[in-house]
């Protein structure tokens, strides 16, 4: 397995993940959390890994050790936050108000205070990573580490207007680094024939 596949399925991941994250927010603004919005999001979560490699591999020259670091804090975080999402999405959800407040009064409300914590400090750092690097456009890397935190700081808070926004601009985020790195992968592939005869011309010649 090369790693412009790797790149490219994480490029392909980093979009399917900010489609399912900004259509159901976006339609949410008009008819508030659904059985079918909830489903995506959920699923949509487990996407977020390998999206999350491909951004860091692409950059992890120019990020060096603090890109690293930065990345296997947000690795984990991202771990901890999909199952969130996929629990309050597809579990929560559909369990009524007394439920949900039993659930939430015991430990349960711990891990998911934890896991939230661990995935904004990783976003946080991933986010500045990408800012050090200066590998990808620079509202891209803001957008990615302002309204992922923002996600997981209103994940308890109901559907608004505001929630559906940064859903939406973090899709857009999303979507922005996915084309960046596959725009790379493209230039690479498409230069090293050029490359290549380059250099069979040069030994030619020699």
């Amino acid at each position: 397995m090369s790693e412009s596949w790797l790149l490219r399925f994480g490029a392909v991941c980093g979009v399917v993940l900010g489609m399912s994250i900004g259509v159901p927010g976006l339609v949410e603004a008009f008819t508030g959390e659904t059985t079918v919005t909830s489903v995506i999001i959920g699923i949509g979560a487990a996407f977020g890994a390998p999206a999350l490699t491909a951004f860091h591999l692409h950059q992890r020259r120019a990020a060096g050790r603090f890109g690293a670091l930065a990345y296997a804090v947000n690795i984990i975080g991202l771990g901890l936050f999909a199952g969130v999402a996929f629990a309050l999405n597809l579990v929560v959800f559909f369990l009524d108000e007394t439920g949900v407040d039993d659930l939430m009064a015991g430990p349960t409300r711990v891990a998911v205070l934890g896991g939230a914590l661990v995935f904004v400090v990783g976003t946080v750092l991933f986010s500045v990573s990408m800012l050090r690097a200066a590998v990808y456009p620079r509202f891209a890397a803001l957008g990615y580490g302002g309204t992922l935190t923002l996600l997981a700081l209103l994940a308890p808070v109901s559907d608004s207007a505001v929630t559906s926004v940064v859903h939406v601009l973090a899709a857009g985020s999303l979507g922005w680094l996915s084309a960046s790195v596959w725009t790379a992968v493209e230039r690479a592939r498409t230069s090293w024939p050029s490359a290549s005869r380059t250099a069979g011309e040069t030994r030619t010649v020699r």
